[in-house]
């Protein structure tokens, strides 16, 4: 059967689970996990994701996160491909860490993203990695101690969940563990394991052509939630497909976009468009890649045939053009117009 498109937009909740390769272990000491976790908390910081609850195990990730900055698909591979290099290197080994393609699921927050919260910090205990409650308390490798305070992870979203329970923290805390300690006894959860089979190939505008009706979409296993749920968003995604279309057609061309940002940065269009190593030149191609990449959403691989390099280098340039891109935050959204 083919792979339909993800549903995604900013601030839409999503349970993501992602697995290594033959079931093989994603992590095999606590360095690795540490570096997933230090690759999590740059992007919460940057604003790419939300990150309400996560949970390491030896073969797999679940994460419990809302769409920030930009679309997840564009997050999830800059997290995976990322790590997936750095322990490949540290491991000296080649090839796949993980299995096909990351699996998501839309979720409706009512009344489901509580029930996931406790799913996933509870993950550990029913995996053996931990023993008991008390242990899973102060273990790191989940969001549960972040939402305990006994592991500091100020980059995880604890007051959004926390405010669930009471109002003041010391209260909601308590309140938290109970209502995770009545989740033990109910064992693997299938209801919240479904669906998500699917990364997007073509945004809002591919979800819109698989319309086939409103029964269709009650059934879509790509959304944990009611019919009410599914339908808003059928209709969330004729809008976006809408928007995406409009977008499309004001598109900026390359050339008046090194254009604007050479005059900004008191850089020569031949230059950045050259090789030249002058630093101001360096640092041009970089905002470059970076609006190109994260804000207008077009390939690296289209860029790189343009500039003469390759996909990985313009990858890299447009993370490194992030922080000054920032700085220029203002002036980004008139050059793309």
């Amino acid at each position: 059967m083919p792979r339909g498109p993800r549903l995604d937009a900013p601030g839409v909740l999503h349970h993501v689970m992602v697995r290594g390769i033959e079931r093989r272990p994603l992590f095999r000491d606590d360095r690795d996990r540490d570096d997933f976790v230090d690759r999590l908390a740059h992007l919460a910081e940057a604003g790419a994701l939300t990150i309400h609850a996560w949970a390491l195990l030896p073969n797999h990730v679940h994460l419990l996160v809302r769409t920030g900055s930009r679309p997840l698909a564009r997050t999830m591979r800059s997290l995976l491909t990322g790590y997936a290099g750095a322990f490949n290197r540290r491991h000296l080994r080649a090839g796949h860490l993980f299995q096909n393609r990351y699996r998501s699921i839309v979720v409706e927050e009512e009344p489901y993203s509580l029930e996931l919260v406790r799913y996933l910090h509870l993950n550990p205990l029913r995996a053996g990695t931990v023993r008991d409650l008390r242990a899973l308390d102060r273990y790191p490798y989940t969001g549960h101690a972040a939402l305990l305070g006994t592991v500091a992870r100020p980059w995880q979203a604890t007051g959004e969940v926390l405010s669930q329970f009471a109002g003041t923290t010391r209260r909601a805390r308590m309140r938290y563990r109970a209502f995770v300690g009545e989740g033990i006894p109910l064992g693997r959860r299938p209801e919240l394991q479904g669906g998500g089979l699917i990364r997007s190939l073509g945004g809002w505008q591919a979800v819109q052509a698989l319309r086939r009706g409103r029964e269709a979409y009650t059934g879509d296993e790509r959304i944990l939630g009611s019919s009410d749920f599914v339908e808003a968003m059928r209709q969330e995604a004729e809008r976006q497909a809408c928007r995406e279309g409009e977008t499309r057609q004001r598109r900026v061309p390359l050339p008046t976009l090194v254009k604007r940002i050479g005059e900004t940065l008191g850089v020569a269009p031949e230059m950045i468009l050259g090789r030249s190593r002058v630093p101001a030149a360096a640092r041009a191609r970089q905002v470059l890649a970076y609006v190109w990449v994260e804000r207008l959403g077009r390939r690296a691989s289209e860029l790189a045939r343009i500039l003469g390099q390759t996909r990985g280098n313009i990858s890299l340039a447009a993370k490194r053009g992030e922080e000054a891109a920032r700085r220029l935050r203002s002036l980004i959204e008139r050059w793309c117009r």
